[in-house]
């Protein structure tokens, strides 16, 4: 089996993971970077659209209170200071003095500010309506050029490695839970081989594609938590799923986010009969935090039996719309919508996982040397509900914090890595339409019965759906051949169940995680775009 030895292994392209490989590479250690996809392609960093908070010392307690305030006061305090202590250095010196990202800036030169959801200042630096794109296009173009960078493309990892499963030295079981890198598939030749690495990052963000209406990309099913908790990691607040309140919602359209941005501009939450109906929920309106505002259109939706409600535009010039938020503009268009003549039609969709891998605030897992950073990580910041713009800034903090406590190990720690087993697989062909049949099956009992509204009769219904298909597709995959959509059911199936068993230990209503008040309450939060789909 072909092998390859490493200072640091990360998995996962997204700002988290690249932003990792600049910082290690920087501090001397050798990086090999895994991707699922081509480097420009799969992350969901590039699909963020609003911004990233910026200037982090302009009110610093407010920001830390808009960030606790937005959780529903169940934030790790101890993360939200690091964030808004580390956050403003991050992004002067990596963002703007050394990628020069693009974003938007003033005829004086000076960074343009914006406003979102549950943030009491306008501290969010943008590019257009395309921030993440802008952010991570800058990122690969760096990458590629880093020294003791070693960048996979088109590959997915397996399973991790640790001494207790994978040495060929059966006495190796006696030592605690270690981990020592990963097998990895490479997707166009079908061949595994393992990664030895005396540090292990897992960046293979959120988990929004086990629910069937979702912003997240292809593949995005919580990889990294599923791999994580196969070796005994613990994970912790993955109940926590944030549904972003607007979705882009036309019959035989596909969806996609609207920014919320759009309504830090001045758009406004309009129901079908054009009445603002946010005022009457929420002091701050249109803004308030996500999970309030998902939730308001979700009863909404339920009470008029109408399948969306709407952005309204109109206290914006037709210019400044198409000039602030192009992609919007123009994926709007081209599905038959001039968004500065009309209202924009939105729903919920799953969007982030505020829980996952549990870290301290250097990445630092619950198993030695297996680090997690950005969505796939659980440092308690974003609590049970996430404050817009935080999530890049975070991908920033933890990636340069996590990299230097791994360069003070590296160098001063002895790493014990042994030769690994030989990865062994099946000659037959997994059956793809089994494959694609279970996944539907995995979204919709996620999205009917673990959506915005849940109760303890929906949960044990989901559990009882994905416990028989637990089972299924475990021997399923002990009997065929490794493909990237074999890898992406076992993590989805295996990460849903997580979910599920998390949501029915917690019986409080927090922040993103609604619990309804009886079992015999009447919803369907399928309802609104089932039959869209």
């Amino acid at each position: 089996m072909d092998t390859i030895r490493t200072d640091c292994l990360v998995i996962g392209a997204g700002l988290a993971g690249c932003s990792y490989a600049h910082y290690a590479s920087r501090l001397g250690m050798s990086v090999t970077l895994v991707c699922s996809n081509e480097l420009s392609k799969g992350a969901n960093s590039q699909w963020a659209q609003g911004g990233i908070i910026f200037d982090t010392s302009l009110n610093a307690e407010q920001l830390k209170r808009d960030i606790i305030s937005a959780s529903d006061g169940t934030s790790n305090p101890e993360a939200v200071d690091s964030l808004v202590e580390h956050g403003q250095e991050a992004v002067q010196s990596l963002l703007l003095d050394e990628l020069n990202v693009p974003f938007d800036r003033e005829k004086t030169g000076d960074l343009k500010y914006t406003r979102e959801g549950g943030h009491t200042d306008r501290r969010i630096i943008f590019s257009k309506d395309l921030t993440g794109l802008a952010i991570l296009t800058s990122m690969h173009e760096h990458l590629v050029g880093l020294k003791n960078v070693s960048v996979l493309t088109n590959t997915v990892a397996v399973d991790l490695l640790t001494l207790s499963h994978n040495s060929l030295d059966p006495l190796d079981k006696y030592k605690p839970i270690t981990c020592i890198g990963a097998y990895v598939l490479d997707t166009q030749t079908g061949n595994i081989r393992a990664i030895i690495a005396k540090k292990t990052i897992l960046a293979t963000g959120g988990l929004g594609q086990i629910f069937q209406n979702t912003t997240n990309q292809e593949g995005v099913v919580g990889h990294g938590v599923a791999m994580a908790k196969r070796v005994g990691a613990r994970v912790i607040d993955l109940e926590y799923i944030q549904f972003h309140p607007t979705v882009f919602l036309k019959k035989n359209c596909p969806l996609f986010l609207v920014s919320e941005a759009v309504r830090g501009e001045g758009g406004v939450l309009v129901n079908s009969e054009g009445k603002a109906f946010m005022d009457t929920v929420h002091p701050m309106k249109s803004l308030a935090p996500r999970d309030i505002v998902a939730r308001a259109i979700h009863q909404e939706l339920i009470s008029s039996g109408e399948s969306c409600v709407y952005i309204d535009l109109s206290a914006m010039e037709s210019d400044f719309i198409k000039e602030r938020f192009p992609s919007i503009y123009e994926r709007c268009f081209d599905n038959g919508l001039d968004i500065a003549k009309e209202p924009i039609p939105v729903a919920p969709a799953a969007h982030y996982s505020c829980g996952g891998v549990f870290t301290d605030l250097k990445g630092r897992s619950s198993v030695l040397n297996l680090n997690a950073i950005g969505e796939t990580a659980c440092t308690g910041l974003h609590g049970a509900n996430r404050l817009a713009s935080t999530s890049l800034l975070e991908c920033l903090v933890t990636a340069k914090l996590t990299a230097e406590a791994d360069c003070q190990d590296v160098r001063s720690a002895n790493f014990y890595l042994p030769a690994v087993r030989e990865w062994e697989s099946p000659d037959e062909s997994p059956d793809e339409v089994l494959i694609q049949q279970d996944m539907r099956l995995i979204r919709s009992t996620m999205w009917n019965y673990v959506g915005l509204i849940r109760s303890s009769r929906r949960l044990h219904r989901a559990r009882r759906i994905l416990l028989e298909l637990d089972q299924e597709i475990s021997e399923f995959y002990s009997g065929n051949r490794l493909t990237r959509s074999l890898i992406d059911l076992r993590n989805a199936v295996r990460t849903a169940l997580l979910l599920v068993h998390a949501a029915s230990l917690n019986s409080e209503s927090k922040g993103s995680h609604f619990v309804a008040v009886g079992d015999d309450e009447v919803d369907n939060p399928a309802a609104a775009t089932d039959e869209l789909k």
